[in-house]
């Protein structure tokens, strides 16, 4: 059973009140929109919906479950890693389950670890505000996909290099990752992923290359970019009624265990990125114990029982459920096992 976290009361509430000096109501300009982003995204948009009515479903079924396996993998690998591991340190991971981390976020075909664990510490640390790089107060759009078709904010720069980032420096893999990050994510991400159906078991080149690199790829980014959007606006607040993040489990579902929001903001050092940790909508954290109960994964950090029940009492919006039904930590153990 991970450790509860033996800083926790001064962890709770470390959050700036930024909403009260940020206020975003900026209309983009021109000379602001990112085109390479706007045009790259819309050709992978019209593509996905092009594919969806033109895609042999009921013959190409082995090929609709290796994409379903790609973005399990995939995923993971922004989860677990680029997100709870090196963006808050919930645990800690050996060499061989970083390099798997790493192997995984790269699949993705997201910005460079670098860059991701960089925003999401801004993130957390001005949520809704102009620093926020995609901030919800502007809107669904912007915080869903509009912020990336768009120059960043000064704020968001700004505070950006304020952000202590020397931890990554230290880890090797994340120096390899930066050094060949194109190389690795074209690879990775979207070569090796299109030649396997082929070469395995005769699939068509053409449905898998646009499966892999269209409509899985799209479905993620926008499987990604429902933590930033729907789960800021749709959901209860059980933990903290006064932020904007929330619970939600449709967005728990499609993103291994990252819609639970309300709470990962509260307690965002939580490996679990959640109160309970159920594995049917927290995938993420059943392979972290996975690897755990071997050893690559270690010092899962998690708060206490107690601290959580205060908080809700503090500051939610009375939404949880009763406190008979969360279970003990050890009783937790024993289900999940």
């Amino acid at each position: 059973m991970p450790p509860y976290a033996s800083n926790e009361v001064t962890l709770i509430k470390e959050k700036i009140k930024a909403t009260e000096f940020f206020k975003s109501n900026t209309i983009p300009k021109l000379k602001d929109l990112k085109w390479f982003n706007i045009i790259l995204l819309t050709i992978v948009h019209v593509g996905f919906a092009y594919g969806i009515f033109t895609f042999p479903w009921l013959s190409k079924k082995r090929l609709f479950l290796w994409q379903l396996i790609l973005g399990s993998i995939s995923g993971f690998g922004v989860t677990g890693g680029a997100h709870r591991l090196w963006c808050h340190r919930s645990y800690k991971a050996k060499l061989p389950l970083r390099i798997i981390l790493m192997i995984c976020y790269c699949m993705m075909g997201h910005n460079p670890l670098f860059n991701w664990v960089r925003d999401h510490r801004v993130h957390h640390k001005f949520t809704d505000t102009d620093a926020d790089p995609h901030n919800s107060k502007r809107g669904f759009f912007f915080s869903h996909v509009g912020w990336l078709f768009m120059k960043k904010h000064p704020e968001v720069v700004k505070r950006g290099k304020e952000v202590d980032m020397s931890d990554l420096w230290e880890d090797p893999v994340i120096r390899f990752h930066q050094k060949y990050y194109i190389v690795l994510v074209i690879l990775l991400g979207f070569v090796l992923p299109s030649i396997v159906p082929p070469l395995w078991w005769g699939e068509e080149w053409y449905w898998a290359i646009i499966t892999t690199c269209i409509g899985r790829y799209c479905l993620q980014l926008n499987f990604t970019w429902l933590v930033n959007s729907a789960a800021h606006i749709y959901g209860t607040r059980p933990y903290d009624k006064n932020i904007s993040p929330t619970e939600n489990v449709s967005v728990a579902i499609v993103t291994l265990g990252e819609g639970w929001h309300n709470y990962h903001h509260i307690f965002p050092w939580d490996y679990k990125a959640a109160e309970f940790g159920r594995y049917r909508t927290n995938t993420t954290t059943f392979w972290i114990d996975l690897f755990a109960k071997i050893g690559w994964a270690y010092d899962l950090k998690q708060p206490s029982p107690e601290l959580v029940k205060k908080t809700i009492q503090k500051f939610g919006d009375g939404t949880h459920p009763t406190w008979n039904e969360i279970p003990d930590p050890s009783e937790k153990q024993v289900k999940n096992e």
